[in-house]
């Protein structure tokens, strides 16, 4: 007589651990709003506010009818503008033939001097306006040779304090902004194509009109739309060169808010300056995008 099977164990289950309740996403946003609405957005506020506030107090749209109405500001608008667009042409022409040269034309040293670009990049504006006024400068090397091998008074180099040198200074600064995204277009361009162009019978500048200039025209909009909005917004390289009759946007703000202690005066000109650069650095995002860049 079989003895009847014994029942299993029953293994009593253990308690399932409690859900852990997930911490909402616009918890994690809080920390990095709230930093921006200190470090950023009140200061501006508050930059605008005062622009609609006159010296009698009170709301109104007097103080920017005054600024728009006076000349200086007109002037510095204008200056402004030229300067930037101007430095925005020489940078385009300048970088393409330079990084036209640096990735096609073999030298050596080439791999160091595209390394030299990017390290270009990090160096402040009023460094190079020194270095230019070093050489150039009314006291500068240029005008002390031309003093000691002619015995003359002074040299013949006066340029950096006008425009021209403000629009000298701003190329030579901003050119690599141009290079960089071109550098890496042309890295892009596959040796094939130009050596098929060239055994066509395409010459040098036929090949650059039809294979490399129209894969560079993104990057060129690309860094073009960038260098416009720095060059709108540069101050260190004006005041640096000493230019007295060179008023720039920022500039005026400065002289305004320091010199003339008119706050409501240099804060309507700041908002007309943030508002042209943020129209213009909408526009930059949108090429960038495009151009990959």
């Amino acid at each position: 007589m079989t003895a009847a099977p014994t029942a299993a164990p029953r293994v009593s289950a253990a308690p399932a651990p409690a859900r852990s309740r997930s911490v909402p996403a616009w918890v994690w946003a809080l920390p990095p709003v709230a930093v921006l609405a200190l470090g950023f957005l009140y200061p501006l506020a508050l930059v605008v506010q005062q622009s609609f506030t006159p010296d009698e107090g009170g709301a109104s749209l007097d103080p920017y009818a005054e600024v728009f109405a006076s000349a200086a500001f007109r002037s510095a608008l204008t200056t402004t503008v030229w300067l930037a667009l101007g430095s925005t042409a020489g940078c385009l022409v300048l970088g393409f033939v330079l990084a036209l040269v640096i990735a096609f034309v073999p030298f050596p040293g080439g791999k160091a001097v595209a390394r030299f670009v990017d390290v270009f990049l990090s160096f402040p504006s009023f460094l190079i306006t020194l270095a230019l006024l070093f050489v150039y400068g009314t006291v500068g090397m240029a005008n002390g040779l031309w003093t000691g091998a002619t015995g003359a008074a002074e040299g013949p180099f006066h340029f950096l304090t006008t425009p021209w040198g403000v629009l000298l200074a701003e190329i030579t600064y901003f050119t690599p902004f141009v290079m960089r995204p071109l550098l890496a277009a042309f890295s892009q361009i596959e040796t094939g194509q130009l050596e098929v162009a060239s055994s066509l019978g395409a010459g040098p500048a036929r090949i650059i009109r039809q294979v490399i200039l129209p894969e560079a025209l993104p990057a060129l909009a690309a860094g073009g739309s960038l260098v416009l909005v720095m060059c709108l917004n540069e101050f260190g390289i004006v005041l640096f060169t000493g230019a007295k009759g060179v008023t720039t946007l920022p500039m005026l703000v400065y002289s305004k808010a320091i010199l003339e202690s008119d706050y409501a005066a240099a804060c309507v000109v700041a908002v007309v300056n943030i508002a042209i650069s943020v129209g213009l650095y909408s526009l930059y995002r949108v090429v960038s995008r495009r151009a990959g860049a």
